[in-house]
């Protein structure tokens, strides 16, 4: 503390020049991580960002501090959703075909897991239909990534028709996340990598 020629004390932190305290390194992530929870939970459209400032329990300056606004968190969280998916593909292992098959056996188990609602992607695609929102455009240009992963993929496994296969293997993709959270596990999804498997035999034959 200290005493101004007023005769108030205040507090340092106050005093010009002195540093605003910041909010703990992992603010942005807990905010990140409330919101992917309440857009996949409830949609993008329910939910406010005064519900998400309560519930990650930061204030409202320190949200608009790490993003702009609502559609720039959205954006932040469909990013952040998007790349762990990706981690988690690149670290599948075998041969071209058999990754292949792990990626449609990956997305069943992400789609199977309780209280899942679907992809937040495509969700998102869907509450955001202007074709030149920028939430809108990165759900296509993210479902074109996977198509062209998926068609690489193909091409090293030595599939005739690299475009043909991946686009099968990415309905079957499709298919999965959107039947999985509505039968659950033991489900139509049962017989997605077998599915993927008869594919992928037929594409290399």
């Amino acid at each position: 503390m200290w005493i101004n020629r007023l005769g108030w004390r205040t507090d340092r932190s106050f005093r010009l020049g002195a540093m605003p305290r910041r909010p703990a390194p992992d603010i942005r992530e807990r905010i990140l991580q409330t919101a992917t929870r309440l857009f996949s939970g409830h949609g993008v459209h329910a939910i406010g960002l005064q519900q998400i400032i309560d519930e990650s329990g930061c204030g409202k300056n320190v949200l608009y501090r790490e993003f702009s606004g609502k559609d720039a968190l959205v954006l932040a969280v469909l990013l952040r959703y998007c790349e762990e998916w990706e981690r988690a593909a690149d670290t599948l292992l075998g041969d071209p075909g058999e990754r292949l098959v792990e990626l449609v056996r990956m997305s069943v188990n992400r789609a199977v897991i309780p209280g899942n609602r679907g992809c937040l992607l495509r969700s998102s695609f869907a509450e955001f239909p202007d074709p030149a929102h920028p939430v809108h455009r990165l759900a296509v240009r993210r479902h074109n990534e996977l198509r062209a992963r998926l068609r690489e993929l193909a091409g090293a496994a030595g599939a005739k028709d690299p475009g043909r296969l991946a686009d099968r293997l990415l309905l079957i993709i499709d298919g999965v996340q959107v039947n999985g959270p509505v039968l659950g596990p033991g489900g139509a999804v049962t017989g997605a990598e077998e599915f993927a498997r008869d594919t992928i035999a037929a594409a290399l034959s």
